[in-house]
């Protein structure tokens, strides 16, 4: 499925509220989206009719999972990987044991595509989450058919009633659900749709991390939730300390995106993590 580029090729740097900025462009992108797609059918898609994994059981299957995360850019560092090829890396990601793929699909501000998540389907046995920025039922339908098997739905870019509208539309789906939350607050927005809660360590108005928030909500997320720790995770130790807190999984992107060879990182990674 071919996406639809709006350009914008600022980083935000001088912006106080990177979340406002990328979710009007998100809007915009979405009601292009939907202009150009009127008239055509979910169910002519491949992937639309294909029996999606389950990141919930997967990483009740790992002590610790990590979900390695493709991403090429951000909106405060720029470019971080830019001629980074999305099968190899993720192919390689599944090869060495990752319990889940997290792949950006955000165009502007983090370098992505909705073709990265078809362009490697076929060639990954593990969940794969479209990480992405939903304002809009269209991308839920999106997400099922370019083959990804889990979306992302953050907390604090919407409503309750829309997180439960949007969670309820996923299962009927056949798509898990990561709530995406960073405050105590924002467990208000759980649900019966809910997969798996994902406490961000990144601010995503200011893009600051603190890695202390996941420690902090460990106590307050009800134990029927699957729950991850997401951003600025790249120590052995606070993986550790935070998996003696409750959480299965660690989405980590930027401490192997970063790197001349992620899939080499995630592998050493995972061999010290496992000593």
């Amino acid at each position: 499925m071919a996406d639809l580029l709006i350009k914008n090729d600022s980083f935000l740097s001088s912006k106080e509220n990177f979340l406002d900025e990328i979710l009007l462009n998100k809007r915009k992108e979405v009601a292009l989206k939907k202009q150009i797609f009127q008239g055509k059918n979910w169910e002519n898609f491949p992937f639309f009719a294909r029996n999606c994994f389950s990141l919930k059981q997967n990483l009740l299957h790992y002590s610790i999972g990590i979900i390695a995360e493709f991403k090429r850019k951000s909106p405060s560092k720029g470019w971080i990987h830019a001629d980074a090829h999305v099968e190899e890396i993720t192919s390689g990601y599944n090869a060495e044991g990752a319990a889940g793929i997290s792949i950006l699909t955000d165009t502007d501000f983090f370098g992505g595509s909705a073709d990265d998540v078809t362009t490697v389907r076929n060639q990954i046995s593990c969940p794969i989450l479209r990480k992405d920025f939903v304002v809009d039922e269209f991308q839920i339908y999106e997400a099922k058919a370019i083959g990804a098997d889990v979306v992302l739905l953050i907390a604090t870019a919407l409503t309750i009633p829309e997180v439960k509208n949007f969670a309820h539309l996923a299962h009927q789906l056949g798509l898990e659900v990561l709530l995406e939350v960073h405050n105590k607050e924002e467990l208000s927005y759980l649900n019966e749709y809910v997969d798996v809660v994902g406490v961000n360590n990144r601010n995503l108005k200011t893009f600051k991390v603190d890695t202390g928030i996941s420690a902090d909500l460990a106590g307050y997320i009800p134990p029927e939730f699957v729950k991850i720790s997401e951003s600025g995770i790249s120590n052995i130790e606070t993986v550790k300390e935070l998996n003696q807190l409750g959480y299965r999984g660690f989405l980590m992107g930027e401490n192997f995106m970063k790197e001349t060879y992620p899939v080499l990182a995630l592998k050493e990674f995972l061999k010290q993590l496992n000593a």
